[in-house]
């Protein structure tokens, strides 16, 4: 089931992000006033064709969801009809050439704005900064971290949650700089603490293991394990649980927490479970099954509820990131830029060696983290389908034949000397393409490959 769910994600994220970069060059395109004769979600065989328009364009998606492309009148791919040679895209002038083919990877930025402004518009839900424990003799505890600060701010940025916090510190990382970070103790006291983030490398972050490398622990929530929400025919409530149920025991083990509670569940798929619960007063057994299911390799169990949690556990440990319709806008500038800025960095550490090529991610580690975004909620899959807008920009900005930044670079040169780039440099230039992309492919799947197995 998690297999196909990640599938589906994968399949409907992808398309919304080849669609929207395609119709950058189809809008633009028909703004110049070239003719469009096909526009294709996928390569290969298709599976679904339309004509639409005076022009009668065919709409195709194809069987491989894997890229796109927008087919224009082209005197270099046959013979243009007289009454038809202003539309060709060839003939058209040099800026508006450019300009098509800029538009690709400028609608992906400009569908991360869209995406982020909605995310800040709804809200962002996050655990609050505060440090639970430090490691003794840990880089944060020689910068003078201690347990219960809350984190206020990294280099002026506002962190109401640790989310933010992690993004910024990520970003600090891969400039390799120190970052001042601003804390608060319980009495509200502030001080600065400054963090020099040059030691740790790319690949030491790449897990997600940054705070725990700075040697920083999140604050535990003391959840009792109390049943909040549960999920429609899940386990939780084939069971019979109810909401306000209180988890009492399971298999005579005495439960405190939702944390055990959670632990126990996870480490039993498959298997029958006998549960103590406190219900309006009085005690009750019930049987309990969790749900097989598969998550980073291992199998683990499920039944499908949340905790209950109370406004006073709510504004103790939760915050919520929101901002009006306006201000969400400007946000969402500013982290398309700074998302743009760090996927460029990377690349460029890749590139000359200070960061491994493991670091790169293919459709099958796309399709995983599209299908636990999915699972996880509404914001999540947002954020997850900006990310990958902005990196598709990024990419295909890159200065290679076959990529729409490899066609800008031809213009480039057009312009400096006055004349196009000949044909026969042009098929060298994609022959090199294929090589360094196929490269690139190659060495994505196989770490996705290594990922799976490992």
């Amino acid at each position: 089931m998690e297999f196909i769910n990640s599938l589906l994600a994968f399949i409907v994220s992808i398309g919304i992000l080849i669609t929207f970069h395609e119709y950058g060059h189809f809008c633009v395109a028909k703004f110049f006033d070239v003719k469009i004769l096909r526009f294709s979600i996928g390569f290969g065989k298709s599976i679904f064709i339309k004509h639409f328009g005076k022009d009668e364009t065919e709409f195709s998606i194809a069987a491989l969801p894997l890229g796109g492309y927008v087919k224009m009148l082209d005197n270099r791919e046959g013979n243009v009809a007289k009454n038809e040679m202003n539309r060709e895209f060839n003939g058209k002038p040099l800026w508006q050439r450019f300009c098509i083919v800029l538009a690709g990877p400028v609608f992906n930025f400009i569908l991360a704005i869209i995406l982020y402004t909605v995310i800040y518009t709804v809200g962002v839900q996050g655990l609050k900064p505060i440090i639970g424990e430090v490691e003794s003799s840990s880089m944060g505890a020689k910068s003078g971290f201690v347990a219960k600060q809350e984190i206020v701010s990294v280099n002026g940025i506002i962190t109401p949650t640790w989310s933010n916090v992690v993004d910024s510190l990520v970003s600090q990382t891969v400039s390799g700089d120190t970052a001042k970070i601003t804390v608060k103790d319980i009495d509200g006291i502030q001080k600065s603490v400054y963090l020099d983030l040059s030691r740790i490398s790319i690949d030491e972050i790449a897990d997600g293991k940054l705070l725990k490398k700075i040697g920083i622990v999140i604050e535990k929530l003391e959840i009792a394990p109390i049943i909040g929400d549960i999920v429609k025919n899940s386990p939780g409530e084939a069971s019979g649980l109810q909401k306000n149920d209180k988890i009492i025991a399971v298999n005579d083990e005495i439960i405190e927490s939702w944390d055990e509670w959670v632990e126990i569940i996870r480490r039993s798929p498959n298997q029958q479970l006998n549960i103590d619960i406190l219900r309006n007063e009085t005690i009750k057994n019930i049987a309990l099954v969790p749900e097989n299911i598969l998550e980073n390799g291992k199998n683990i169990g499920r039944i499908g509820v949340r905790p209950e949690i109370t406004d006073d556990l709510y504004e103790s440990y939760f915050a919520l990131e929101q901002y009006s319709l306006h201000l969400a806008i400007l946000k969402a500038f500013d982290k398309t830029w700074e998302m743009s800025v760090l996927t460029l960095k990377v690349l460029g550490k890749i590139i000359i060696g200070d960061a491994s090529v493991k670091n790169l991610s293919g459709p099958i580690s796309i399709a995983k983290y599209a299908g636990q975004s999915a699972s996880i909620g509404f914001t999540a899959l947002l954020t997850f389908l900006a990310i990958v807008s902005i990196s598709l920009g990024v990419l295909n900005l890159l200065p290679i034949p076959l990529l729409d930044g490899g066609h800008l670079v031809y213009y480039i040169i057009e312009f400096i000397t006055g004349r196009p780039v000949s044909d026969s440099m042009q098929i060298i230039g994609q022959q090199i393409g294929i090589v360094l992309l196929l490269s690139l492919m190659s060495i994505a799947l196989y770490n996705d490959f290594i990922r799976l197995l490992g």
